[in-house]
C-alpha cells in the first residue's frame, strides 16, 4: 500500500510514503513520509554529499482523498554543510517553504477562489480565511511578477467602489490585451504615479503609451497629464452620455413638483428605447408630445446618445458635437447649459474616441465582475482583499498554479 501512495502523492526517492494512518473519528487520512537519504545536497551552497544534522518534523495539508481530509507528515532533514559551515533545511518537493499545504492543494485553493468567495473555501477547506488569503496573495503576487507589459500601447483607467462611504480603488487595464494591470487604492491623481511604477517594473514605458481611456475626472486627467506625457486621452463615450442622463434628472426632479404625471418616470428616461416596457412606452409617448422641460432634456440626451450611434468619422463627429453644443447652450435648461459648457472644454478628448475607438466597455465589464464577487463574499474587509480578488478575476494571469482536475498540459 505504501509504494501506491508514493506514486500517487508524486513521490520520489528518497522521499518515500512509510505508513498510512486512517483515523475515521477525525475524517482524516495520515501520510507519514520519510526522506532515506543519509547524505544531501546542502540547501544553501550546494555542496553535494554532505551529512544530515537533524529532522524537523512537519505537518501540510493535502488534498481529500476519497471524502476525507488528507495530512503529509514528514520529518525535514537538516544539512550540516562542511562546505560553507551552515545548517540549512531541506525543502520538500511537495510544497513551498513556510506553506501547510502541499503545492497541489493551493492549486486547487486558487481554483477555488475563482469561483468561490474565500470564507466557502475557507469553510469548505477546514481552515481560517486568513490562511486561504495568504495562499491567494502568494501565488496573485507571484503570478504578476512574471507579466511582462512591455508592448502595452493602449489603457484604460476607472475606478470601482471598494466599500461603503466614497472608498475606492482604481483599475488599469490593457484596452488591446483585455487585462487588469493595475489596480491601487483612491482614485486621485497620484493613482498614476502607482501605476507607472508598476509598470516599469513589469517591462513598461509611460512614455509609450500613446493612449488612455477615462471618464472627465479632473484628477485622472491631471494624473495621465503628469506620468504619461505622450498618451492622448479619450473621453470614454458611457461617462460623457451618463452625464446627460445626470442632467435630464436634475430637470425631471425639479418639474415633476408642479407636474404629477412625471412621478415614476425615471427608469423610462434613462434606458434605451428597446428595454421600454408596454407602460413605459405609453409614458414617453406622452411625454414626446408635452410642451414640458423633461420633453426637451429627455431628446437633448437621446441626440447626445445617437451621435455615438451614427458619426463614423471623426469630422462628422465634430459637427454633431458642435450642433449638439449649441442646441445644449440655447435650450434654457441650466442643467444642460453646465453640461454643454462641460463637454466643450472637453471636446478634442470626446472626439478622440472616433479615432482611437477606445472606451472603457471592458473595465465596466470587469467593475461588474469585481463587484459581483464582493456581493457573494458580502464585501471583503480590506482593500487590498478586493485587489487581489481583482487580479485573480481579471488580470488573465499566465503564471497561477494549474487547478490539479484539469487535464495535464500535454508536453
Amino acid at each position: 500500500m505504501e509504494p501506491l501512495f508514493t506514486q500517487a502523492l508524486g513521490l520520489s526517492p528518497p522521499w518515500a510514503v512509510t505508513s498510512v494512518d486512517f483515523r475515521r473519528p477525525e475524517g482524516a487520512i495520515h501520510f507519514a513520509v520519510e526522506c532515506q537519504a543519509q547524505r544531501l545536497g546542502c540547501p544553501a551552497c550546494g555542496a553535494a554529499d554532505q551529512p544530515i544534522h537533524d529532522r524537523i518534523e512537519r505537518r501540510w495539508q493535502h488534498l481529500h482523498f476519497f471524502q476525507f481530509k488528507a495530512f503529509i507528515h514528514a520529518g525535514l532533514p537538516r544539512v550540516a554543510c562542511t562546505a560553507c559551515g551552515k545548517t540549512g533545511q531541506v525543502q520538500p518537493p511537495w510544497a513551498r517553504p513556510g506553506s501547510g499545504f502541499s503545492l497541489v492543494m493551493e492549486a486547487f485553493v486558487i481554483a477555488l477562489c475563482q469561483a468561490m468567495p474565500v470564507a466557502h473555501v475557507a469553510r469548505l477547506v477546514g481552515v481560517s480565511d486568513d490562511r486561504i488569503w495568504r495562499v491567494l496573495r502568494h501565488h496573485v503576487d507571484r503570478a504578476r511578477a512574471r507579466e511582462d507589459y512591455s508592448a502595452v500601447r493602449r489603457v484604460g483607467v476607472d475606478e470601482t467602489s471598494s466599500r461603503r462611504g466614497q472608498r475606492y480603488i482604481t483599475l488599469f487595464h490593457d484596452a488591446d490585451a483585455g487585462r487588469l494591470l493595475f489596480a491601487t487604492h483612491g482614485r486621485d491623481a497620484a493613482t498614476f504615479e502607482s501605476f507607472v511604477a508598476d509598470l516599469k517594473m513589469h517591462g513598461g514605458d509611460a512614455n509609450a503609451i500613446g493612449d488612455l481611456s477615462m471618464d472627465l475626472s479632473k484628477a485622472f486627467q491631471a494624473g495621465a497629464a503628469a506620468h504619461c506625457p505622450n498618451a492622448r486621452l479619450t473621453f470614454d463615450p458611457f461617462h460623457v452620455v451618463a452625464l446627460a442622463s445626470r442632467a435630464l434628472d436634475e430637470v425631471r426632479r425639479a418639474e415633476v413638483k408642479v407636474e404629477p404625471a412625471l412621478k415614476g418616470s425615471r427608469w423610462a428616461l434613462l434606458k434605451d428605447a428597446q428595454r421600454w416596457s408596454h407602460k413605459q412606452v405609453c409614458t414617453l409617448h406622452w411625454l414626446q408630445r408635452s410642451s414640458l422641460k423633461t420633453a426637451r432634456a429627455w431628446r437633448l440626451k437621446e441626440a447626445l446618445r445617437s451621435l455615438y450611434a451614427v458619426a463614423r468619422a471623426h469630422e462628422e463627429a465634430r459637427r454633431e458635437l458642435d450642433r449638439w453644443i449649441g442646441w445644449a447652450r440655447r435650450c434654457r435648461l441650466p442643467s444642460f447649459k453646465r453640461l454643454g459648457a462641460t463637454l466643450r472644454e472637453h471636446r478634442h478628448g470626446i472626439l478622440e474616441h472616433f479615432r482611437s475607438g477606445l472606451s472603457n466597455g471592458f473595465v465596466e465589464a470587469m467593475n461588474a465582475q469585481i463587484q459581483a464577487a464582493k456581493a457573494r463574499a458580502k464585501g471583503y474587509a480590506t482593500n487590498d482583499n478586493l485587489i487581489a480578488i481583482a487580479y485573480l478575476l481579471c488580470a488573465k494571469l499566465k503564471h497561477l498554479p494549474r487547478n490539479p482536475w484539469l487535464k495535464p498540459a500535454a508536453s
